[in-house]
């Protein structure tokens, strides 16, 4: 049986895990469930998505269709479309071919104070070389360390998700601002694919309820996306998200190379290691705290597309993540843990989103309107998969 890829990170004395023939999802993926050929079905939720969103001659036409589309709903305005902005590789690709398909995109970004130099770079770079505007919202660092810290005493997995909710808020309030109706979303299921059901959760109720119990400071310029303005500006406003990216015969490895060359893009070391909290999270935090290695979503993607032959993502699972000591440092002495403090956070009893208030009830009972609102392209088909399930967990 070929070795699990989170092998490194459990009791390797336990029963062997079973482990998708296709990619490289195992049989510790929450959710996950195996066919008569040993396929996982994360593997067909990619199928489906290939068939829904092709790439090559035909992704090429739906792509200028969307263009099309884009412009004539833009007519008259100074932006026709949102692109979210992190320094990362997807999100600066974006940027590029948006302008080359001839729209007016509008950079968004949220800064947690947390981010890396390259990525600052990265950005301002990217922006400068393209001509294009950057609109921002600049949180608080005190209060935003604070919501961190928060999310660490709930004992939770979750604690990136104040930022996630963030950018969500802040493409929104960009976009209503400007009177725009599409935002570009840097995702591609073939090279990051679907977080599995189970592992991750999100949503401003959320953000509320762990930061209510555990925060000490207000949240005044926190962006939390509350339920009534989601629903505001997805019924109302008709506030529109697209992924591109779906349509493209996407190599990150090629696009990666090309950034460099054409605008002096930085590679900054990983996937999501832009952000110098993010890299804690993922290098870090997810996979010593809760078994979790999110570079398996990555590799299993593009094992599924072909980037990736199945045997290199496993063997780039069996080398642990790695997080600088510098980092972990800088982390500690800027939420003014001691040694001894971040220990205890690091192994208090494990909780999850159910421990507190959210809005999951809510999305599971209005399925149906999620649902529609999905082939409506006013929320993603993955929101709609993984927020109305009553399986998440």
């Amino acid at each position: 049986m070929v070795e699990s890829p989170s092998a490194t990170l459990k009791d390797k004395s336990a029963q062997p895990a079973q482990v998708c023939t296709r990619c490289i999802y195992d049989s510790n993926v929450p959710s996950i469930l195996f066919d008569e050929k040993g396929m996982c079905n994360y593997c067909k939720m990619h199928d489906d998505l290939v068939a829904q969103y092709p790439t090559g001659e035909e992704g090429r036409k739906k792509l200028e269709e969307m263009a099309a589309e884009i412009k004539a709903a833009g007519k008259n305005k100074k932006y026709d479309c949102v692109v979210g902005v992190s320094g990362g590789c997807d999100s600066s690709y974006l940027l590029y071919k948006m302008k080359e398909l001839g729209l007016r995109p509008l950079a968004v970004h949220f800064d947690n104070t947390w981010n890396s130099t390259i990525a600052t770079e990265n950005i301002h770079n990217m922006l400068k070389a393209l001509d294009i505007d950057l609109y921002t919202i600049v949180v608080d660092n005190e209060e935003y360390d604070d919501i961190y810290t928060s999310f660490l005493r709930a004992g939770v997995a979750d604690i990136e998700a104040p930022t996630d909710i963030a950018l969500a808020t802040t493409l929104y309030k960009a976009a209503a601002k400007f009177g725009v109706k599409y935002m570009i979303e840097g995702h591609s299921f073939r090279t990051e694919g679907v977080s599995p059901l189970g592992w991750l959760y999100m949503d401003g109720k959320y953000i509320s309820s762990v930061h209510k119990q555990y925060g000490k400071k207000k949240m005044k310029t926190y962006p939390n996306l509350w339920l009534t303005s989601f629903l505001k500006w997805m019924i109302f406003s008709r506030i529109k998200k697209i992924r591109p990216l779906y349509f493209m015969d996407y190599d990150k490895e090629a696009t990666k190379k090309f950034l460099t060359k054409e605008f002096g893009w930085q590679w900054y070391g990983g996937h999501h290691l832009e952000n110098r909290f993010t890299a804690f999270y993922h290098a870090y935090f997810l996979p010593k705290r809760f078994g979790i290695d999110q570079r398996v979503n990555g590799y299993a993607a593009m094992a599924r597309s072909g980037q990736m032959t199945r045997e290199e993502g496993l063997r780039l699972m069996s080398e642990p993540p790695h997080l600088d000591d510098e980092n972990l440092e800088y982390l500690k002495k800027r939420l003014g843990f001691s040694d001894q403090e971040f220990d205890r956070l690091m192994n208090l009893p494990k909780r999850t989103y159910k421990d507190f208030k959210t809005y999951k009830p809510f999305f599971e009972r209005f399925r149906w309107f999620f649902y529609i609102m999905y082939k409506a392209d006013l929320v993603p088909y993955s929101f709609y998969v993984k927020y109305t399930s009553k399986k998440l967990l």
